[in-house]
């Protein structure tokens, strides 16, 4: 990699080979031997989805492997999974503590710094950087590269990929302070419940600007105005819902032999009368602090007309945060929910290609943690990492399990590895979005809100 051993002969990056835990690294024996990682080349990104007989079967509670000490290799292919990357310190204390233990003190590390407090530490509120996205990058490679909390930051780039925002998607002015708020937001609700991350999405002016209901406002008759409808859409096909019906094991329910679609345009037409009169918290944008808050409604430009929608009924006369929490609650409860969202996160973490057991048991957690709690967080990541699937060591060497590591997490695995530092703090990787000279993948700056890579994209030369 030229570019990076040019970066470290400017004296900026350093790091140490020694370092580097087997099978960490193209090229090492490790990487690809057995059980060791689940990094076959020849494995999609993510898997394609398919029918099955309708209805599936309720999934029971899933077979969490209670392991409490794990050899070298076991501990390598978990924290290749659950772990932005991993040194062969990481290694060796997970091969000591378990892996329960590893998670619960994951689950308990506070975060060193947030991408917010980075760029004004760094000086980036400075009023010259007002129109521009300086810091940005930095930003992102700094909280990436350098945190303790691995796990928190592997959720959270899982979550970025899924709730898409892109810094290069709108303008305006601080778009980096915008999009700090914004990853502040999902790295903080990575362990919390996903209804309040929904809630937090779904106030945010970052997302307001990316998917365009900031300054969104209600139907006139006179002037043939209609609301925006892009975020309703969205916040269904893509964050919450899918576009088709689910069976708990991620299945699709089939109306003779056709899936069943989970919305109509009516229902994004209703649904986007909810997401009206939205705006900044103030009209200063002479400094960034206004992007950190919940975006307010200005009741004259928010639809009280009352809207239906997915089963959904806001009365009308309904003002409009009480309109947003009967519509998040609605979506929060639609039982796509769980095996939307836990097919995609195991795909993110553990393999491309899960089989519907395995998605029916991580759902059937969302659906209830077994304490009546929907959307516990901690509760799902445990499910999806320690089931019975993504632990077995004779299903880890199959050809048709695991995944291909995404770019950025392969780029951040180099860095664990050689635990590479930054004198200057800025980590001068800058914007990686290039397939020519780059690795084609840069964090938050996603190309469209369908990400870098389309649900059922499989990488050239595999199948």
């Amino acid at each position: 990699m030229a570019e990076i051993e040019a970066l470290e002969a400017a004296g900026d990056l350093t790091g140490d080979k020694a370092a580097a835990p087997m099978g960490s690294l193209p090229g090492d024996p490790g990487a690809l031997g057995g059980a060791a990682l689940v990094t076959a080349a020849s494995l999609a990104l993510a898997a394609c989805s398919g029918g099955s007989p309708t209805p599936a079967p309720t999934p029971t509670s899933p077979p969490i492997v209670p392991v409490q000490t794990v050899t070298a290799v076991q501990a390598s292919r978990f924290l290749s999974q659950a772990a932005i990357g991993h040194s062969k310190a990481d290694l060796l204390n997970l091969s000591g503590s378990g892996l329960d233990a590893w998670l619960t003190s994951q689950f308990a590390t506070a975060r060193a710094q947030k991408f917010w407090d980075y760029l004004v530490a760094n000086g980036f509120d400075a009023a010259a950087n007002i129109n521009s996205t300086n810091g940005f990058d930095p930003m992102v490679w700094a909280q990436l590269m350098g945190s303790g909390d691995v796990l928190r930051q592997r959720i959270g780039l899982a979550l970025l990929d899924q709730w898409v925002v892109s810094v290069d998607g709108f303008g305006g002015s601080w778009r980096a302070f915008a999009l700090a708020a914004y990853l502040d937001l999902l790295w903080d609700n990575a362990f919390g419940n996903y209804r309040d991350l929904m809630e937090g999405v779904s106030t945010n002016a970052a997302m307001g600007l990316y998917l365009t209901f900031l300054g969104n406002t209600k139907a006139n008759a006179a002037t043939g105005a209609i609301p925006d409808e892009n975020y309703a859409r969205e916040l269904m096909q893509l964050f919450t819902i899918g576009l088709t019906m689910l069976n708990m094991d991620g299945t699709q329910v089939l109306s003779g032999g056709v899936p069943v679609p989970t919305y109509t345009q009516a229902d994004v037409s209703q649904a986007a009368r909810v997401w009206t009169g939205y705006n900044y918290s103030s009209t200063d944008n002479t400094v960034p602090a206004r992007l950190r808050v919940p975006m307010a409604i200005t009741a004259s430009r928010s639809e009280t007309g009352g809207a239906s929608f997915l089963g959904i009924t806001i009365p009308p006369g309904t003002d409009g945060v009480t309109a947003r929490k009967l519509a998040l609650d609605g979506l929060f409860n639609h039982p796509n929910v769980p095996p939307f969202f836990s097919k995609q996160l195991i795909q993110h973490l553990v393999t491309s290609n899960p089989s519907p057991a395995y998605v029916g048991r991580v759902a059937a957690v969302f659906a209830n943690n077994g304490s009546a709690v929907r959307g516990d967080m901690k509760a799902v990541i445990r499910a999806v990492l320690l089931d019975s699937e993504a632990r077995d060591d004779a299903q880890a060497a199959s050809t048709s399990f695991g995944k291909l590591r995404e770019p950025v997490v392969r780029l951040v695995q180099w860095a664990k590895a050689f635990n590479v530092t930054s004198a200057s703090q800025l980590w001068p990787f800058g914007n990686t979005s290039s397939s020519a000279n780059r690795v084609g993948e840069s964090p938050g700056r996603a190309p469209s809100v369908f990400n870098w890579f389309r649900p059922g994209y499989t990488p050239p030369g595999s199948t």
